[in-house]
């Protein structure tokens, strides 16, 4: 028996091939990918030395690459203090420019990180905002008086914990951040800042950058009578991993209903360039409100990121549940995506468990729409280890147990003691995740982690189903193993994963072959088989 799912059409560019967005993403986090001068931070030529890796030995379509731009890095690069240029702890405009011309010689696209809802407090704008109240920039940031008793003019709260207004002495008015004091809001209702921010993202469209991961893409429009926020009344319990921010129900001071017509805008921007790309940072639990962010007409975010697979406890029903989910919720015609990890949560290996690696490889891999592959991932990086008092992130050294430093620890390339990270003498600017794995050590190896995510990436080329193809659920099997078939254009490949830590008979609807297995090797022809622990498989039919 099959649960259909009802597939929308395949998106394409403009030569009537598949769009490239519909292929492998792989986001990189600059500090941490490859260190080309030998400070302990990753840099724009570190990137520009290792594409060959992710063009030719992983296989990947696109890169994309979290903040790079002049900051005075309190949020580690989301604090922009300059939209159009480069840090130099990065590299220069020049740099970019040969990643870029590099990047596309190799048939790789390069999306970028942008930050529109909050710049640094340090931005040339924001300095200007605050100088005096008649200041031509002060509408630029939102300000308000404060309450009659002096207080914030409004409840909300920073996501980084307390109150988001600060008081600014000199003006005598509050400045709203929803993320750090040093990241004041920006103010979306303001036309000029609406163009201003949109000539950015021609600044970089010009220079060739294919599209934009549009960061928080949620929080541009607030409501504007500035009204309290209501009282969760079940919020997450408040302590040393948890903080205030889930004490209240965010229904005013993130996505307003008209921020659905400056994503519009955003994207007729975009449009203008012709086969360029966007996918938005989108927390959303609702699927009907997430998927109002492709526009009706999809004319809005070609994709707001998926992350509801990332703390699905692991079973078979529970990631069943949510793929069913967001195939249902999807407007006609768009296109779905899944990310496993990403630069603000902990990775995958820790969340899922060292023993299911493999088979998640093959889940991300293997289901319909746009995959996102985290840096590291593909070799079964675990958390890394930061020791008290050794944490850099601003969020981790308010809430330890939120540490975002264990997911951005530096990529391991070799096995010498800089890892070809750094110069083997240097130290990188956080401590490697571990000492026993690197590139190096498992390309050669057939039965690694980087040798499965290579075989699979081959596959989606060779059988093309497994990458753009309809999926539809198979149901007639243990509730404890995830199966579905992905089939286009007459061809057909069948996914079985098996969820648990004991054996699991499966039978598949009809004889099949197997073509991958995160396990044993199986020769012969079989329509029932016994699925290891924690094993996935993926078969075609007899005489494919």
């Amino acid at each position: 028996m099959t649960e259909a799912v009802d597939t929308p059409s395949i998106p394409c560019g403009a030569d009537g091939n598949p769009a490239w967005w519909t292929g492998i993403i792989y986001q990189i986090y600059p500090r941490s990918f490859a260190d080309s001068n030998s400070n302990g931070i990753g840099d724009l030529t570190g990137i520009t030395g290792q594409l060959n890796y992710l063009s030719g030995t992983l296989g990947i379509d696109a890169i994309w690459i979290s903040p790079f731009f002049p900051s005075p890095m309190a949020d580690f690069g989301y604090d922009v203090s300059d939209y159009v240029d480069v840090d130099p702890m990065f590299g220069s405009l020049s740099d970019f420019d040969d990643l870029i011309a590099e990047a596309h010689r190799l048939d790789l696209r390069v999306i970028i990180d942008w930050v529109p809802n909050h710049s640094s407090d340090q931005h040339a704008w924001f300095k200007e905002s605050r100088s005096t109240r008649d200041n031509p920039k002060r509408d630029w940031y939102v300000w308000r008086d404060p309450a009659p008793d002096g207080g914030p003019p409004n409840n909300w709260l920073s996501i980084f914990g307390g109150i988001a207004w600060e008081f600014d002495d000199t003006t005598g008015q509050f400045y709203l951040h929803t993320f750090l004091k040093e990241q004041p809001e920006l103010n979306w209702r303001n036309p000029e800042v609406e163009t201003a921010m949109l000539d950015t993202l021609r600044f970089w469209l010009d220079r060739g950058v294919d599209g934009f991961r549009v960061d928080v893409a949620h929080y541009l429009m607030k409501d504007p009578a500035f009204r309290d926020n209501p009282i969760n009344p079940s919020p997450r319990p408040v302590g040393k991993d948890r903080h205030d921010y889930d004490t209240q129900l965010h229904v005013y001071d993130n996505a307003h209903t008209d921020i659905h017509t400056v994503h519009r805008r955003i994207r007729s921007v975009i449009d203008d360039y012709g086969d360029r790309f966007s996918i938005g940072e989108i927390h959303e639990p609702d699927w009907d409100a997430w998927a109002s962010y492709y526009g009706d007409d999809l004319d809005q975010l070609h994709m707001p990121y998926n992350f509801s697979l990332l703390w699905v406890p692991w079973t078979a029903e529970g990631f069943r549940s949510q793929i069913v989910a967001q195939e249902a919720a999807l407007p006609t015609g768009a296109w779905p995506n899944h990310v496993f990890g990403n630069h603000d949560e902990s990775r995958l290996a820790t969340r899922f468990g060292t023993d299911r690696v493999r088979a998640a490889a093959v889940l991300l891999l293997t289901l319909r729409g746009t995959p996102t592959i985290y840096y590291g991932d593909e070799l079964g990086l675990v958390d890394g280890v930061i020791g008290p008092g050794n944490e850099q992130d601003p969020w981790g050294k308010l809430y330890p147990d939120l540490n975002r430093d264990v997911c951005r620890t530096p990529m391991q390339w070799t096995p010498d003691p800089g890892m070809g990270f750094t110069n083997s003498t240097s130290r990188s600017w956080l401590p490697y995740a571990t000492s026993d794995t690197s590139v190096e050590t498992q390309i050669g190896d057939p039965n690694s982690t980087l040798s499965l995510y290579r075989t699979i990436i081959e596959l989606r080329r060779v059988h093309t189903e497994l990458a753009l193809g309809a999926i539809t659920m198979l149901t007639d099997n243990p509730a404890n193993v995830l199966s579905y078939a992905r089939t286009l254009e007459g061809a057909v490949s069948y996914v079985a994963i098996n969820f648990t830590d004991s054996v699991q008979r499966f039978v598949f609807p009809c004889v099949v072959d197997q073509i991958l297995t995160t396990h044993a090797h199986r020769e012969t022809s079989f329509s029932e088989v016994t699925l290891a622990a924690d094993e996935a498989i993926v078969v075609k039919p007899v005489r494919w």
